[in-house]
């Protein structure tokens, strides 16, 4: 008795333990994850549960995601859970996003599953049309998504109609062409096709460096008033505050980069903006919601303190981080290499094998032609040897019967002989008379002949003789004759020297590392010129093949003052930095009077 009553209170003990817990569903760019959490845990507590199980490390640039009342907002790291206005209903949904844009994504984007969430993202908002992207970047950009999921172009597997299914293109951009899916298909194939060797980190990373160009990439927008109550858009991204036209979202009229502010703060729907240099005054500008103003300090605080932090020394942790990527890189590079050069041994064996069947073929059928002919050449030979027994009894015949002629001539012969003999001795000396005369007649032309050429050859002689003497006058009669000199051309005097003298070269750096990372630095600059040179050549040419298929009335607002933007020579980073030329105090004033 007394265990059982023990035995249910040890029971009763163990079930108040155990913890209350709810469930998480966490929704990444490529995945879906179920979690149990506690009801005590904080937003830090399920953050780092799920960068555990990612297996990321660069977690400052994300977040957890959810919406409230068609407003997004993100989970606060020092605030439980359950204490977020988050739906009741379990499980309790999240999206893991990045949340701050990195200023050079190749620099600070260290991990390969930090790069590969960051394209995710960045590859949806373009295809939502949350960032705007001109269509010849659009079908560049396409290219690098399709290397990155398929790999090297292989003619043999991807063949026409290989992209139908895919979802590359914004639908504003196939829109605005009379173009077929085939005839973007092939533009696509086209590039893709250029990027062989590159593995889908590398490909990933060229489809971020070309997007972080975009002017709306990073930023986060949000509808504000001025004093004045003027309606403005207020851009946050990695470099600081931007004022927009709601009518314009790619060209700020005013930016305040983060160095230049020194505190940031909201009380109510009314927002306020210190900026560094106390002379100047504050600005203040209202947004529409309380709720938007928090939203828009944590975005605030967040790209601040990135940005404060790319400029100092990078932590150990990153320099870790940094260290282990470059590594692991060397690593796949040495592996991407060897299996590149197996590859080439498989694809050298292949074609060697292949050389080799044709060969064996080819042996096979001159074996069956050399056996044809073989059988031809008996059969022949048999016709030859009946023919030739029956040509040897035809030839039996014919010699008997020339032995019996010969025998009759013999026999006539030996009646006619002497008469014969007598009438050839008289033929043969009247021959011998013709004979006698024909040559004496031939004799006598020929040297008839020969004395004709004397006489022609004695008159050619005398000719000479007679030129070469009125020659000969002629030179005794002219002047003496001076050869010129073969003089040599000289110089100018004045002509200057270039004399090269290694001893006068000098070099002011000190640190013999310092010097080579100048000429990397310089080899790696000259490499992106020509690199970018080359890749704006392209979508050029893209932009002007593609230009007649154009129609025209079906141009968004963004696509007229692009190409606006485009036709200025106007950019994302030289509008910011020719706005940054005037003072903040003027920029201030500016924002006030809009």
């Amino acid at each position: 008795m007394a265990g059982a009553i023990a035995s249910r209170m040890s029971f009763s003990s163990l079930k108040r333990k155990q913890p209350k817990t709810f469930t998480v569903r966490i929704i990444t760019m490529d995945a879906e994850m179920e979690f149990s959490c506690e009801v005590k845990w904080k937003g830090k507590d399920l953050f780092d549960l799920v960068c555990r199980t990612l297996g990321l490390r660069e977690t400052w640039f994300f977040g957890l995601q959810y919406t409230i009342k068609d407003t997004v907002a993100w989970l606060k790291m020092d605030k439980k859970v359950l204490d977020h206005d988050v739906p009741t209903e379990e499980p309790v949904t999240f999206h893991f996003l990045a949340k701050f844009y990195p200023e050079n994504a190749e620099e600070e984007l260290v991990q390969e599953i930090t790069q590969h969430l960051f394209f995710l993202q960045v590859k949806k908002q373009i295809l939502d049309e949350k960032i705007y992207c001109p269509p010849e970047a659009s079908v560049l950009l396409a290219s690098y998504a399709v290397q990155a999921k398929y790999g090297d172009y292989d003619p043999t597997v991807h063949q026409r109609g290989f992209l139908a299914q895919e979802e590359l293109l914004p639908k504003r951009v196939i829109n605005l062409y009379q173009m077929t899916p085939e005839m973007w298909e092939e533009r696509i194939t086209a590039w893709y096709a250029e990027h062989r060797g590159r593995a889908r980190d590398e490909a990933e990373m060229e489809y971020l460096k070309i997007a972080q160009d975009l002017e709306m990439y990073g930023v986060n927008y949000f509808a504000i008033r001025n004093k004045k109550g003027t309606e403005l858009l207020l851009g946050v991204d990695a470099l600081g505050l931007h004022i927009y036209d709601p009518e314009n979202r790619l060209t700020p009229k005013i930016s305040f980069p983060w160095n230049e502010i020194r505190n940031i703060s909201y009380s109510d729907k009314e927002f306020t903006i210190k900026p560094l240099d106390k002379k100047i005054d504050v600005f203040k500008f209202n947004s529409s919601k309380l709720r938007v103003n928090k939203l828009i300090l944590q975005l605030c605080i967040g790209n601040h303190d990135l940005f404060m932090r790319r400029r100092k020394a990078d932590s150990l942790e990153v320099q870790q981080m940094k260290a282990q990527a470059r590594e692991e890189k060397a690593r796949k590079q040495m592996e991407r290499q060897r299996l590149a050069r197996e590859k080439q041994m498989r694809e050298e064996a292949e074609r060697t094998r292949d050389e080799l069947e044709r060969r064996l073929l080819q042996l096979k059928e001159e074996a069956t032609m050399a056996n044809e002919a073989l059988m031809r050449s008996e059969e022949t030979a048999d016709l030859l040897a009946e023919k030739a027994q029956i040509t040897e009894e035809e030839a039996k015949l014919l010699a008997q019967k020339a032995a019996e002629a010969e025998q009759e001539m013999q026999r006539i012969k030996a009646t006619a002989i002497r008469t014969e003999e007598e009438k050839r001795l008289m033929e043969q000396k009247v021959l011998e008379a013709e004979m006698l005369a024909l040559k004496m007649a031939e004799e006598s032309e020929r040297r008839a002949k020969e004395a004709d050429q004397l006489k022609q050859d004695l008159q050619e002689a005398r000719e000479s003789e007679r030129r070469a003497k009125q020659k000969l006058l002629e030179i005794t009669s002219k002047s003496s004759y001076t050869p010129m000199n073969s003089g040599t051309t000289a110089l100018p005097a004045d002509l200057p020297s270039f004399n090269l003298i290694s001893e006068s070269l000098s070099f002011d750096f000190k640190d013999t590392d310092m010097k080579r990372l100048s000429m990397e630095i310089e080899k790696e600059k000259v490499e992106y010129m020509e690199k970018s040179k080359h890749l704006q050549e392209q979508l050029n040419e893209l932009k002007t093949e593609i230009e007649a298929l154009k129609l025209k009335e079906r141009e968004t607002a963004l696509d007229i003052l692009h190409n606006e933007n485009a036709d200025r020579g106007n950019s994302k980073h030289n509008t910011i930095k020719k706005l940054t030329l005037q003072s903040t105090k003027s920029r201030v004033a500016f924002f006030e009077e809009l």
